[in-house]
């Protein structure tokens, strides 16, 4: 190829590489800002670099995959589903209501300590606000240790599952890691009793069946969240990608009871086509939270700044 010729695809390749991750972070919490990634330096937050809960929690295309199953699994049991119906704006801007869940998820993550506990804190005082009465009259509010509970094993269940399609293989002791480990933040916001193995997970989620529903209000949520997102529609695309990916990650009697069926041939066009996405978002994304916090941890220098801190 003449250098010429070769410099104008270097360029070109840059260009839509910035295009892409632009337009990924936008989905995400640091769109928000609030999370100061960068410092202090050497600070590893709640986990650290060599948790599990950095390993899973890095990878856009799992997060965002089991986050979607997650919030369908979640909107089963009937008090969870009427604190997002009483108190939540999704209908009318449900992509900002998954930025600041991953705002929450990727901070408490990755951030530095302080800013991870004050996530905590303001997730604590909002729901403080938050109670009512479901649709049968029992009373609800968000600070229930049990509700965080549900809300917690429906999001980490999820995010390995995902995981383990998407990113990689984990062994039994690094999931039963992960489950441990991730269980911090749950207690850091006031959950009880928490499952942290896949045997004691997959018993909790067993056990909880009975008590979850799918009424005229659930599928208005799932509806709503498998529509896509208005003010975004360069992104509908791939978020129907994902959206199915979220629900092919569902156990098949959650799915029955979201009356989302799925047939084998559709399940293996949508893993295919999220593995073949999932390649470019990973060549594309170069400053996410996770590599911001690596960033910090270790030292490196910031982007752009060419010194080493």
């Amino acid at each position: 190829m003449h250098p010429a010729n070769k410099n104008q695809f270097r360029t070109t390749r840059d260009s839509v590489r910035r295009l892409i991750e632009k337009q990924v972070l936008g989905l995400t919490g640091l769109s928000l800002q609030g999370v100061n990634y960068h410092e202090p330096r050497g600070d590893i937050g709640l986990y650290g670099p060599d948790s599990m809960v950095w390993r899973v929690h890095a990878d856009f295309t799992s997060m965002l995959c089991g986050g979607v199953s997650a919030l369908l699994l979640q909107m089963l049991e009937p008090m969870t589903l009427a604190g997002v119906w009483d108190h939540s704006n999704f209908r009318e801007d449900m992509l900002g209501r998954l930025r600041r869940t991953a705002q929450f998820i990727s901070g408490t993550s990755f951030g530095p300590r302080s800013d991870a506990l004050a996530l905590v804190e303001k997730v604590r005082r909002i729901h403080g606000h938050i109670a009512g009465h479901c649709a049968d009259g029992r009373p609800y509010y968000a600070n229930d240790p049990q509700l965080l509970t549900w809300v917690h094993v429906t999001e980490v269940s999820s995010f390995l599952k995902s995981y383990m399609r998407y990113k990689g293989t984990l062994s039994d002791e690094e999931q039963d890691r992960y489950l441990t480990e991730s269980a911090l933040t749950a207690r850091l916001l006031g959950a009880e009793d928490i499952p942290t193995t896949r045997v004691q997970v997959e018993d909790y989620l067993q056990a909880m069946r009975p008590r979850l529903r799918c009424d005229e209000r659930t599928a208005e949520v799932r509806d709503v969240l498998l529509r896509g997102f208005a003010g975004a529609p360069q992104l509908v695309p791939m978020f129907k990608l994902f959206m199915a990916a979220g629900v092919d990650l569902l156990p098949v009697w959650a799915a029955d009871l979201l009356d989302l069926p799925m047939s084998g041939l559709r399940r293996r066009m949508v893993r295919q086509s999220v593995s073949s996405t999932a390649a470019v978002l990973r060549w594309a994304v170069r400053d996410s939270a996770s590599i911001r916090a690596r960033q910090r941890v270790e030292s490196l220098p910031l982007p752009g700044s060419g010194l080493s801190v």
